[in-house]
């Protein structure tokens, strides 16, 4: 493998369903809560899914600027707040001398079911009438523009939709903009705000969420155990603050942890079901990548979604790389807790990944009561693990087979 620089994390940001800010949302996990409940971005009443893990107490204008609110949609406000978050928290000044150094890779789906109300306006009132903010408003890229443009950096800007490998794809793919030289900083991380009729009556028909726990929604997502049904879908953002080592260090930047590798994958096998192979595949090459090998994982930060086919895959791809050391591996899925972000999830599993290494404790997978033999690994049940880690594997993988992975390690 080529010599690149070193690249550390020193920032980060947070929005999600269990708090506002990174503090907080760590604080949350650590402590189990579950962030799901009834819907209340609409009546789901009709809907045979009618839970989310829904970001609450958010208002946009309380933390921007009013014009910047009006003019962005739900999943740029919550990049730009955890874009905020993660600038302060690397102590990191911005300008004329760094601006152009520093990039914005944010993965997003926008708000693409939005522009069916503006088809409804065109129906009801005549294209005249249609926001000519839309597209601007509901654009997947919008996020990392809006956040650019408020912290004027002009390095690379640029969005990425993997499904649900977004996040994660997005942190490797600024990785590899830093140790390729073009860009010495940065943010990287997801957004997303999905969490409308369109979305859960469709991902609801594919089967994919759970339509069991209606009646105790902090319940409902419960990766690995045998009564899990299905993903609950989450929103949110995360945001992480890359640097070039030297870049850091230049200007004493406090160093959390270093993104040590990160790799690809695609099954290539089904439009929804994923795959053994090309699963393990994108943890090998990440490890590879790292400079890393299987007995130098501490921990791995799961895709655990709470799907049948999903959580089974996953154990067992963990154990086609890892064979018997796999069982002695902590493995936790902090979805329970956030439920499915989409394109942000493996952002803000990205987050906990840095925060794990930093504390030295590992959040657990709540709602873990009932054992199934198919996942039969050490997935930290239901309660926070004080732990020696120095290496963390954290996997995002995609509907439709689009795999990220990435491997955080403690710096020296």
């Amino acid at each position: 493998m080529a010599k690149f620089p070193k690249v550390v994390v020193t920032g980060v940001g947070m929005v999600t369903p269990l708090a506002l800010d990174a503090p907080s949302s760590w604080k949350a996990l650590l402590a189990g809560v579950s962030g799901t409940g009834r819907i209340s971005h609409f009546d789901p009443e009709a809907f045979e899914v009618q839970v989310a893990a829904e970001v609450k107490g958010f208002v946009a204008e309380d933390l921007m600027d009013r014009r910047t609110a009006r003019r962005s949609g739900r999943h740029t406000h919550m990049a730009v707040v955890a874009a905020n978050e993660a600038v302060a928290s690397a102590n990191l000044t911005i300008d004329d001398a760094n601006r152009d150094a520093i990039g914005v890779l944010v993965a997003s789906s926008g708000m693409l079911f939005a522009i069916g109300e503006q088809e409804l306006v065109i129906e009801a009132r005549g294209p005249s009438r249609v926001d000519p903010l839309t597209v601007p408003r509901v654009g997947q890229y919008s996020a990392a523009v809006r956040v650019g443009r408020l912290l004027e950096v002009r390095g690379p800007n640029s969005s990425v939709n993997s499904a649900c490998a977004s996040g994660g794809d997005a942190l490797g793919q600024a990785l590899n903009l830093i140790r390729l030289g073009y860009a010495e900083c940065m943010l990287a991380g997801g957004s997303e705000a999905m969490i409308s009729r369109v979305p859960i009556a469709s991902l609801g028909g594919l089967g994919a969420l759970t339509k069991s726990w209606n009646h105790a929604p902090e319940k409902a997502s419960r990766p690995f155990d045998a009564k899990r049904s299905g993903f609950v879908l989450g929103e949110g953002a995360a945001v992480l603050v890359l640097e070039a080592e030297e870049f850091a260090r230049r200007r004493g930047a406090p160093i959390l942890c270093e993104l040590a590798g990160a790799a690809w994958s695609f099954d290539a096998t089904d439009d929804t079901a994923p795959d053994v192979d090309g699963q393990a595949l994108c943890m090998t090459r990440a490890l590879e990548n790292a400079g890393l090998t299987m007995d130098d994982v501490d921990y791995v930060n799961a895709h655990g979604t709470s799907t049948e086919l999903n959580d089974k895959t996953e154990t067992a791809a963990i154990k086609k790389v890892f064979g018997e050391r796999a069982y002695g591996i902590a493995i936790s899925s902090t979805k329970s807790m956030t439920g499915h972000l989409a394109a942000a999830a493996g952002a803000v599993e990205g987050a906990v990944s840095v925060f794990t290494l930093r504390d030295q404790v590992i959040a657990p997978t709540i709602n873990y009561e009932y054992p199934d033999p198919a996942c039969d690994l050490d997935y930290v049940p239901n309660v926070a693990r004080r732990a020696k880690v120095d290496v963390v594997l954290s996997n995002a993988f995609g509907l439709g087979g689009q795999n990220s992975c990435l491997v955080f390690r403690r710096y020296r």
